[in-house]
């Protein structure tokens, strides 16, 4: 059967699935027209509301008892009309509420605007609260106002967004018909909060940097390349707030930080997104453990104050953020997951000999220090399910991060991981100019010998 018969049947699902929903929006096109024709503006107007829908399902036996009258405004994504009553459940940013809508209640002609509306719709709507005899927490809608009028119709209203590209790509539509997302926007914006406020007690002053740079630097990634028309020049956009924070830190700031959106012309997964946002923050007189401290000290924090707990459950797994987190160097990992110890070897033969034994795939132009991350990357990251901080990572997978003391082929730095995920990325600061340089001319080999990053 050729391709074109096979797909035959989707392309006529989609023509009959376009033509319904046509159809629908044409339906609320006239509904529009007949609002219009009463003198109502079918997109709106201010809407003065006194509650959300969460107070009322909290206080709802003290407002019926008081006969309290409440004002809420939102979105409807129910409708069960029975003549001359209607039921409608409202949503705002909060949650539910039932109306109930009664045509003596309201009059003859607010309730023909009733019979204009649409799962979609956005109203206003005052009234009396009350439990119904099933005990649901409704409001006796005694006023309603048109606020917005929704010319397309919501996907699936029984069964929720469940399409991962469409749920992506039109938040909007997620947060509508999926509103435990908007839980997700919650949490995050009170993080960044708590984020701030642990840094600014600290110290830490936050600052912006600029996100057009000249060159491309602070990470190893591929960038975004832009053009400045009035320079004539070609701009990067930033893969790392890392360098001019660092210039701050030279120019005597001592404590400064960023949360700001970086950009990197790469590859998309479930970790993977080409512009995202980071915490960058940088300290003088301070060195890896101080930051190692610092970040449980923030994530630990934010716990505590977001979720209230330091024990969360993610994707079925308990994960106790409780501290002090355990360290352990890189080769340790490798060689408690994959059984081979890295522990003095220097020889690249050698190494390639113990990738080839344990199966794992290595570059020509690959040292030592990038089989060991290879190791890393094939056995231990999946493993690193409790939070831990991996340290001793090679000094040619860290070109920016200081030697240490005891083995110079071994740097400073760490990463954090929690379920098989990497948190973050710090070190000590390379802060000697002649290694520094020595490390970027590698790293200009490495790029002309075919390494993009």
């Amino acid at each position: 059967m050729s391709d074109e018969k096979k797909n035959q049947p989707d392309v006529e699902k989609e023509a009959l699935a376009n033509e319904d929903v046509n159809e629908q929006m044409q339906v609320r096109l006239d509904k529009m027209h007949k609002l219009e024709e009463k003198g109502i503006l079918p997109f709106g107007h201010a809407y003065q509301w006194t509650h959300h829908t969460k107070e009322v399902h909290d206080q709802v036996d003290a407002m019926e008892t008081a006969g309290t009258v409440v004002k809420v405004a939102g979105r409807l994504l129910a409708i069960r009309g029975h003549g001359k009553t209607c039921f409608m459940d409202l949503q705002d940013k909060t949650g539910k509420i039932q109306l109930y809508v009664r045509k003596d209640e309201l009059g003859e002609d607010a309730y023909s605007v009733v019979k204009l509306l649409d799962i979609g719709d956005i109203v206003g709507v005052e009234g009396t609260v009350f439990k119904t005899h099933m005990g649901e927490p409704s409001i006796r809608v005694q006023k309603l106002e048109f606020l917005s009028k929704a010319l397309k119709p919501l996907p699936e209203k029984w069964h929720g967004l469940k399409d991962k590209e469409i749920r992506y790509r039109q938040r909007y539509v997620d947060l509508i018909v999926n509103p435990e997302v908007r839980d997700v926007f919650v949490k995050r914006t009170r993080i960044i909060q708590c984020i701030r406020q642990v840094l600014d007690d600290q110290g830490y002053l936050e600052v912006e940097t600029p996100v057009l740079n000249t060159i491309s630097g602070g990470a190893t990634a591929r960038p975004f390349i832009t053009h400045h028309n009035a320079l004539d020049i070609d701009l990067y956009l930033r893969i790392a707030t890392e360098l001019n924070l660092k210039r701050l830190i030279v120019g005597g700031l001592e404590r400064v930080y960023e949360l700001g959106r970086v950009f990197r012309n790469e590859g998309m997964d479930i970790k993977h997104n080409p512009e995202f946002t980071t915490l960058e923050c940088y300290e003088a007189f301070g060195d890896f453990n101080t930051m190692m401290d610092l970040t449980e000290k923030i994530v630990t924090t934010c716990a505590e104050k977001v979720l209230g707990t330091l024990k969360i459950q993610y994707e079925g797994t308990e994960i106790d953020l409780t501290g002090p987190w355990p360290r352990m160097t890189m080769i340790d990992a490798v060689k408690k997951y994959s059984g081979k110890d890295f522990t003095g070897v220097k020889d690249v033969e050698v190494a390639r000999q113990m990738a080839k034994e344990a199966g794992v795939a290595v570059e020509p132009a690959w040292g030592v220090g990038k089989i060991i991350n290879a190791f890393f990357d094939e056995f231990v990251e999946k493993n690193l399910i409790q939070p831990i901080f991996i340290t001793g990572h090679p000094k040619e997978i860290s070109p920016l991060a200081k030697s240490s003391v005891a083995d110079p082929e071994i740097t400073d730095r760490f990463e954090g991981y929690i379920f098989g995920r990497e948190l973050c990325n710090g070190f000590t600061e390379l802060n000697d100019p002649l290694d520094q340089k020595e490390r970027f001319e590698k790293q200009v080999e490495e790029r002309n010998a075919g390494d993009d990053e």
